[in-house]
């Protein structure tokens, strides 16, 4: 892939007046209203994405996990839950809890897709307009990675498809997700007739 191809993409949904942007960079960064945390269900500060995010959001973010805990119990795969962002720059963390990959035929990507509608479910109560993912499920939780941004990509879209103004932010690590995601996001380009912008 050539490197135009890395520079920022957008996929304008429809006439909605939300979009998906792809970037690569460092999700603890990003200054949306919320950034989503790749979860376990007990919401422990954890390896990967979500030790990042620990790290740099501080303690308060642990603490407001641990009372989440303790009023619902542990958060499903597919489900999400929020608390507020600590010393990042965001206003909230979404924390969305993805499937462990087994063998494609346990209910993976219906866990995964839903986990992504809840974080926007919750962005949409909470009334946000804009929200970075990382690549759930794609670390130590073993998903396969072009398969997972297939997933990510049309579930983002279906969730924004209504209109609610929001940009949607994937932040992914490294070239080879960047990748993923940038195909996934032509391919649906394709399919339902979306703008895709790219910047140089």
């Amino acid at each position: 892939m050539t490197t135009e191809t890395s520079s920022p993409i957008r996929l304008r949904i429809g006439r909605s007046g939300s979009s998906i942007v792809l970037a690569q960079g460092d999700i603890t960064a990003e200054t949306t209203d919320a950034i989503v945390n790749a979860a376990n269900s007990e919401l422990l500060p954890g390896g990967g994405v979500c030790g990042a995010i620990h790290r740099a959001g501080g303690p308060t973010i642990a603490e407001e996990c641990r009372r989440v805990r303790e009023e619902r119990g542990p958060v499903p795969p597919g489900g999400a839950a929020a608390t507020r962002a600590g010393n990042l720059r965001a206003k909230y963390v979404i924390h969305a809890v993805g499937p462990m990959w087994s063998d494609g035929k346990s209910g993976e990507a219906q866990a995964l897709a839903s986990c992504y509608r809840e974080s926007i479910r919750i962005a949409k109560e909470l009334q946000l307009k804009s929200v970075a993912f990382p690549a759930i499920s794609t670390g130590i939780y073993g998903y396969p990675l072009r398969q997972a941004a297939e997933v990510a990509v049309t579930a983002v879209a279906d969730a924004l498809h209504e209109g609610d103004g929001i940009t949607v932010k994937f932040v992914v690590f490294d070239q080879k997700a960047f990748e993923a995601f940038s195909s996934a996001m032509s391919a649906i380009a394709t399919s339902r007739k979306y703008t895709l912008d790219r910047w140089s």
